[in-house]
């Protein structure tokens, strides 16, 4: 595994972290899927593949087929920030279901079954039905990643939809908070910068 930073989760959505798969945290910007095995790392972070299913990917993948793999992420990524660009800030219109066209394709290659499994100690009924996935190909691992994006899209308010006020940042989230204010991806990095500079410019004009 890599050793570049850990990746940025303050989205409070996972779809929307999977936009922030790309930012700049510091100086220099840092893409966490910009090959295979990054998006082998990515995907742990996110808790979005089991940690088996992605050790016996990365064993059995052909050479530069995660990097391919990792190239397509780039490719969904991109083309899903621009629809949340497009769509943040306002409640989502039945009508853009057709621009879901090709979140829909990626859909439709799911391959999961059910099974029966034992329940865990304490619940009612001894036995309960399981959703299992099957990791069969690299390309497997775009799944997650759909179905993190469909339930953003099924389920989350887009009028909360927000892109950090920081002047460089690129971060989104949604606004979970009371009275829905949030205005930086964190206060411990824009927030932060932001009081620094309104307190420089305080200084400023006292002078």
């Amino acid at each position: 595994m890599d050793q570049r930073l850990p990746a940025i989760f303050v989205g409070d959505a996972p779809g929307l972290d999977f936009l922030n798969s790309i930012a700049t945290p510091i100086d220099t910007a840092i893409d966490w899927i910009d090959d295979g095995d990054g998006l082998l790392n990515w995907l742990e972070q996110a808790q979005l593949v089991p940690a088996d299913a992605l050790k016996n990917i990365q064993t059995q993948a052909l050479p530069g087929e995660l990097d391919k793999v990792a190239d397509q992420a780039r490719s969904l990524r991109e083309w899903f920030r621009g629809f949340v660009r497009k769509h943040k800030g306002r409640p989502l219109a039945a009508k853009s279901l057709a621009e879901l066209e090709p979140l829909n394709r990626l859909l439709a290659r799911e391959d999961s079954f059910s099974r029966i499994v034992a329940a865990p100690k304490g619940e009612k009924a001894p036995l309960q039905l399981e959703m299992v996935r099957r990791w069969r190909t690299p390309e497997a691992l775009l799944s997650p990643i759909g179905e993190t994006l469909a339930q953003l899209v099924c389920t989350e308010e887009f009028s909360n939809v927000k892109a950090c006020e920081g002047p460089a940042c690129t971060l989104l989230f949604a606004d979970h908070t009371r009275g829905h204010r949030r205005r930086w991806c964190s206060m411990a990095i824009c927030g932060n910068r932001a009081k620094q500079a309104a307190h420089r410019h305080r200084l400023k004009a006292q002078h």
